[in-house]
Order: C-alpha cells, then sequence, then structure tokens
C-alpha cells in the first residue's frame, strides 16, 4: 500500500506576505503558517528582521551562527530579501503583493505606506487583499505615531497594575504577553477577512485589518471590567490569588510550590478531605465562596501550614485522587521534558538547512482532519529569493540583476 500523503492545513492555497520584526507579526504568520498558508518573509537584505540577531545562537556545521529564537519562531515560512526602499526591491515587493491573498505587517504604522506600499496602493492592485497591520497603539489615535513595544503596552494597559504582589514593583508578565496576544488577534482577523472574502457576500474582496498591543492587552481584563463597571472598583496586584474566589492560587509546601483551585462546594469539601483539615471544613467563615474569599488571608495561612511539612508531589497527588484542580508550579527545563506534552507529541524537530533538526514548540490547535503543518524551521536569509521572484516572472538574468542590487 503506497503512503497517504499528509492532510494539507485549512489554509492551504493561501499566500501571505510578511513584512514583520520581532515578535507580534512573525507570532500572527506563524499561526498562518501552521494552519497550511504559504508565508514569504520579506526582509531587508542589510537590516533583516532584528530577531536574527537575537541569542542565543546555535553553530551549524560551517561556523554560521543562527539565532536559535528565530528558527523557531519563523518555521513553515520562505524568506525573500528585498530592499523595499530600493526601486527594483518595491517592484518586486509589488508582483508578490499581486498574487497574494494577505499581507501581515507590524513596522511603525505609516512606514509601508511612506514607501508607496500601504493598504490603498497595495488594495489598487489586488482587491482581494487582506493587508493586516499589528502595532503598539494602532493605525491612528493619538497615540498611533508613538514606538510601542510590549512591556509600553503592558504598562498602558493595565496589566502591570495587577501584576505581582501588593505593595511590591511593577511586574510585567513574564511572557511578551500583548505581542503574543495581538499576533493571535492579527492571525485570526485575517483568517476571519479571508473567509469572508470568499463567502457569497463578501464579493471578493479583502479589507483592512488594524490590530493594536495596548487594545490587545486591554481585552484581557475581563474580571477587572466586570468589577470597574460595576462598582468603580480598581483592580490591584493579588499575587498568584484570585480577583474573586479562594482558595485559588499558589500554595508554599516544603520543596517548593503547588497551585489548587478548590472553588467549588464539591472541590472545597474534596481539598478539605484530600488534606486532613476537618477544621477549616468546619469553620463557618469558610463556609460559602464569597465568605472563604472575604477570608483569604486566614484561610491560606492555615492551609499552608497544614502542608508546609509535605512535599508537592504528595500534596498534588492526594489532590488529584480527590478530583480536586492542582498542579506543581514547574520551570521550563521540566516543562520542555513534560511527560504529557511528550506523550501528546507536543514537540517536534524541524530541519533546517545548516542546523539539521531543530526542536519546536507545537501548535496548541489540534485539528482531527487537518492538523497544523510541521514542515521547516526558520529560513536562512534570502533561501528562497531566486525560486519566489521566479514564480512572478522575473528570469534568471533578472533575478541576477535584483540579488546583485541587494548587495552591500
Amino acid at each position: 500500500m503506497q503512503p497517504q500523503p499528509a492532510p494539507e492545513g485549512p489554509l492551504a492555497g493561501m499566500t501571505v506576505l510578511e513584512v514583520g520584526v520581532f515578535m507580534a507579526g512573525p507570532f500572527a504568520t506563524m499561526q498562518l503558517a501552521d494552519l497550511g498558508a504559504r508565508v514569504i518573509k520579506v526582509e531587508n537584505p542589510d537590516a533583516p528582521d532584528p530577531t536574527r540577531a537575537t541569542g542565543p545562537f546555535v553553530e551549524g556545521p560551517d561556523s554560521r551562527r543562527h539565532s536559535s529564537p528565530f528558527v523557531r519562531l519563523n518555521r513553515n515560512k520562505e524568506s525573500v530579501a528585498l530592499d523595499l526602499k530600493s526601486e527594483a526591491g518595491r517592484e518586486a515587493f509589488l508582483r508578490l503583493a499581486a498574487g497574494a491573498d494577505a499581507l501581515v505587517e507590524n513596522l511603525r504604522p505609516g512606514a509601508l505606506r511612506r514607501l508607496g506600499l500601504g493598504p490603498d496602493e497595495l488594495r489598487g492592485l489586488n482587491p482581494g487583499l487582506v493587508y493586516a497591520s499589528a502595532s503598539g497603539f494602532g493605525q491612528d489615535g493619538p497615540l498611533a505615531a508613538l514606538p510601542g513595544l510590549d512591556i509600553m503596552a503592558q504598562a498602558r494597559s493595565g496589566l502591570m497594575s495587577i501584576t505581582g504582589f501588593p505593595d511590591g514593583d511593577p511586574v510585567k508578565v513574564g511572557v511578551p504577553i500583548c505581542d503574543l496576544v495581538s499576533g493571535l488577534y492579527t492571525a485570526l482577523a485575517v483568517t476571519a477577512a479571508l473567509l469572508h472574502r470568499d463567502q457569497p457576500h463578501g464579493d471578493g474582496r479583502g479589507q483592512q485589518v488594524d490590530v493594536s498591543l495596548l487594545e490587545s492587552g486591554v481585552s484581557l481584563a475581563v474580571w477587572e471590567a466586570g468589577t470597574y463597571f460595576a462598582t468603580g472598583q480598581v483592580g490591584s496586584p493579588l499575587g498568584s490569588a484570585h480577583q474573586t474566589q479562594a482558595p485559588y492560587q499558589a500554595l508554599r509546601c516544603a520543596d517548593g510550590w503547588v497551585t489548587v483551585g478548590a472553588i467549588t462546594p464539591k472541590t472545597w469539601d474534596g481539598l478539605c478531605a484530600a488534606l486532613d483539615l476537618p477544621h477549616l471544613h468546619a469553620d463557618p467563615r469558610y463556609a460559602g465562596s464569597s465568605s472563604r474569599h472575604a477570608h483569604r488571608t486566614e484561610l491560606v495561612a492555615a492551609i499552608e501550614d497544614a502542608i508546609a511539612p509535605r512535599a508537592v508531589a504528595e500534596v498534588v497527588a492526594a489532590c488529584e485522587a480527590a478530583g480536586v484542580p492542582c498542579a506543581p508550579i514547574n520551570d521550563y527545563g521540566q516543562v520542555f521534558t513534560d511527560a504529557h506534552l511528550a506523550d501528546r507529541g507536543f514537540f517536534w524537530e524541524a530541519e533546517h538547512r545548516d542546523l539539521g533538526p531543530v526542536r519546536q514548540l507545537g501548535s496548541p490547535m489540534r485539528l482531527s482532519g487537518t492538523p497544523a503543518r510541521r514542515g521547516g524551521a526558520g529560513p536562512v536569509l534570502g533561501a528562497d529569493s531566486r525560486a519566489v521572484l521566479g514564480e512572478v516572472g522575473y528570469t534568471d538574468a533578472e533575478i541576477d540583476a535584483l540579488l546583485r542590487t541587494m548587495v552591500g
């Protein structure tokens, strides 16, 4: 029996151009590429995506060094090197855009427009193009022209005002959450715009997509908005504790920390039984969810006193046996060697031209019929320039001449 070809992703047949740097744009197009879209990453040969210069670096057999973050963030993509400030590079980009389904960029607002490559020009050339821009503060408004990195968005969005411990210094979320969430929103919006375009009521026309890091961060304030708009109360840092429920936080054990979420009558009963806490179960202060939260400080101290001599593994096992939500706080060394994730095949190897197999994080999007694509690692700069330019009508001689203009 002949082996069956791997199913194509749900976005197979779609071509996406990326003019992206650092995180938000490349993370958005990584999602689209994982789902089967062809993503062509366009970079200036003399000033490519700065992530290429971000360590740690991995050295191939030819002694060329490659950014470890880059080859993971830019998997499943092709690389074309073009200087968009040159007439030849701009013309080549226009040819690529004429046949693309979407463009994703996260440069400073107006940067591509100043090069004559804004949404009006490209959608005039290709009315079906979805033109997506991710930026710090959006394409308009008083803050639009300001540089907007993740930490600025975390600061302005309120996220840093509720992260950390009471009376502590401001703390950002450990990962670039505004960058990453804006990337996810951009990928979702592009997919929605493509779906709309190709439906009868869409009339075959694309549209502009405007996603900001700031609004992405503010959109996460679900509990805080519910409280403020109902009561006027402003959220504040709570450490690992929940805004309205208890016990729902990290608890200290003899050799580390566990997280517990015993917030329903059943799980509260289970926690008290699993950890031998009959005195807490009988205490009227902890009889209901609201009263437990009102007395959270005393409750958490009492639970920690009881589990202080016990190991994390013992507490987790007892809670799991009782059906109580509980988990250890893992470091990334534990996460990247986790047996559950390994059993589900979450980690995989992507082939790189110079480095060979490169370990990748999997996509959390598991589709039964069209699984996420597992192709190549992030490409070498300009590795696909010749092939891609040939597809849009350049002869070998014209490609040679064009590439010569990109040197130096």
